[in-house]
């Protein structure tokens, strides 16, 4: 990755369960590499994945195809 971040989008937030809360966010590096980010808040720790946008779209498929089932 080149540099720093240039650029946060935020994109929603969810509310989940045990006290969680994930935030999703569109941050682009300086340079323009865009990626898009999962930051997990639990207490005061922080969890952030940083996902490619074919790693976005499967992770994406995943979860629907995990919601979709009977």
């Amino acid at each position: 990755m080149s540099g720093g971040i240039e650029k946060t989008v935020k994109l929603g937030e969810l509310e989940l369960p045990w006290a969680k809360q994930a935030t999703i966010e569109e941050i682009t590096y300086e340079g323009g590499m865009a990626m898009l980010r999962v930051r997990i808040k639990e207490g005061r720790r922080f969890t952030d994945i940083e996902l490619m946008p074919e790693d976005a779209a499967r992770l994406a498929g995943l979860l629907a195809g995990w919601a979709g089932k009977d």
